[in-house]
């Protein structure tokens, strides 16, 4: 049998489970093989004997000598982040992960997401102190080179600013990118001390409930964490991927908090103050409690929840014709793991199970991937994720009814929107470009 009849019998024994070309994860779980010679066959790859391989320029010459820190290719140079404060204005800065153009499901460190309210500071680690004090036996100062001396551990773990995909809230779906929609997310191996371990030096005085934690920056940002937190899985974090924290994460050291909203991830830490409750300090009365419909708010509102939403396609990566594509995308949740990510590719009408890459992680990124064979018509992708705990991303009227859209109270500056966390629509027309739509 020729290649190409064989590539087209593997190509019909790939049935649809769901509507509009989905395959389903058997075609990777199981009939992997089969997947490869279909999509070899049907559109991608060529006769190695057609194309011969020839000597390029780069081939001919030795290369460049290894740098004492490795840069990526120049042609990887559009791969950055984008800036909403590019000019270093005084105002809050947010740096914005690129997704789309990424995969896999820790974040480079140069492109992890960032917010600044009011500039990054320059450190000296050396002089740096992170003081515990308050409802405590026994106020410490650390130093850098003390908290090193300390057994240290490593989370994987997201941290997502409680506004992120806060333009999803508008009543007409904005046209943007998945960055510019869900950019201020990212994931990363966290190295530290545990903070249960710092506790413990300083002892724990009964009444104390709270700790307020306090960075370094002119701003002296802080949030109050509730103590539970503390004692639980909370870091001072002092590693990002292997290397010191990049300044933007808090260089020389951050605060932890896996699975709650990162501006409680305080960066540049240097003051833990055990008190009886909280401190309804500006950022947490002002910015972080989301306004409800009916005018209510949350007092507090810490848990980042179940998401999920899909990277490749996704606006700005158009469709190269029909053919046999790969639907991928990253889903997460402050309640622990993921336990399954649904697809669709009508707009919600049927589903199918993606594939989870291995490992699932909790409080982690986790990338779904689903094999799909597009017919060069109409189609709207969708993804749906459930975690662990039974959770599942609501759909759109789902949310919209108990959270709401973007309104403005009257005589006042517009609330930013929080926590939103429902499904987001990638419609792909017959030339294969890709837009923003409610679904």
């Amino acid at each position: 049998m020729e290649p190409k009849d064989r590539a087209k019998e593997e190509l019909e024994r790939l049935e649809a489970v769901a509507g509009n070309g989905l395959l389903g994860r058997r075609a990777f779980l199981r009939g992997g093989a089969a997947f490869t010679a279909a999509v070899t066959g049907y559109t991608l790859a060529r006769s190695a004997g057609a194309a011969p391989l020839t000597d390029d320029p780069w081939s001919l010459v030795p290369g460049a000598i290894s740098p004492p820190y490795e840069q990526r290719s120049r042609f990887e140079g559009k791969v950055v982040r984008t800036l909403s404060n590019p000019k270093g204005e005084t105002r809050t800065s947010h740096a914005r992960t690129p997704h789309q153009l990424i995969n896999g499901t820790f974040t480079p460190n140069g492109l992890h997401f960032t917010i600044v309210h009011s500039g990054t500071p320059d450190i000296d680690p050396d002089k740096h102190r992170l003081v515990i004090h308050g409802l405590v036996k026994r106020p410490l100062a650390f130093t850098l080179d003390a908290l090193a001396r300390y057994p240290m551990v490593s989370r994987m773990t997201f941290v997502e600013c409680g506004g992120n995909s806060a333009p999803m809230f508008s009543k007409e779906p904005i046209q943007a990118s998945v960055q510019a929609l869900h950019g201020l997310a990212s994931c990363a191996e966290w190295t530290g001390v545990p903070l249960s371990t710092l506790l413990e030096e300083t002892g724990i005085d009964p009444k104390a409930k709270w700790l307020v934690a306090e960075g370094a920056d002119s701003l002296a940002l802080s949030r109050s964490v509730p103590l539970t937190k503390a004692l639980d899985d909370a870091m001072i974090a002092l590693y990002q991927n292997g290397e010191r924290l990049m300044p933007g994460n808090g260089y020389p050291m951050r605060l932890l908090l896996p699975g709650w909203e990162g501006n409680m991830n305080v960066k540049f830490l240097r003051r833990l103050k055990l008190v009886e409750a909280p401190a309804m300090s500006y950022y947490e009365t002002r910015t972080y409690s989301q306004l409800l419909p009916g005018g209510k708010a949350y007092r507090f509102y810490f848990l980042q929840e179940v998401k999920s939403f899909i990277t490749h396609p996704s606006p700005g990566l158009a469709l190269k014709g029909p053919g046999y594509y790969e639907i991928s995308g990253i889903a997460y949740s402050g309640n622990g793991r993921i336990s399954k990510v649904m697809v669709s590719a009508d707009g919600g009408q049927s589903w199918a199970q993606a594939a989870l890459q291995a490992p699932v992680l909790s409080k982690a990124f986790t990338r779904f991937r689903m094999p799909w064979r597009w017919d060069g018509g109409p189609a709207v992708l969708q993804s749906r994720a459930w975690d662990e705990a039974g959770n599942v991303q609501p759909t759109r009227a789902q949310f919209v009814a108990q959270r709401g859209e973007t309104h403005k109270v009257p005589n006042v500056l517009a609330f930013p929107n929080q926590h939103y966390n429902s499904l987001t629509s990638w419609a792909i027309d017959g030339k294969g470009e890709v837009k923003h739509v409610y679904a």
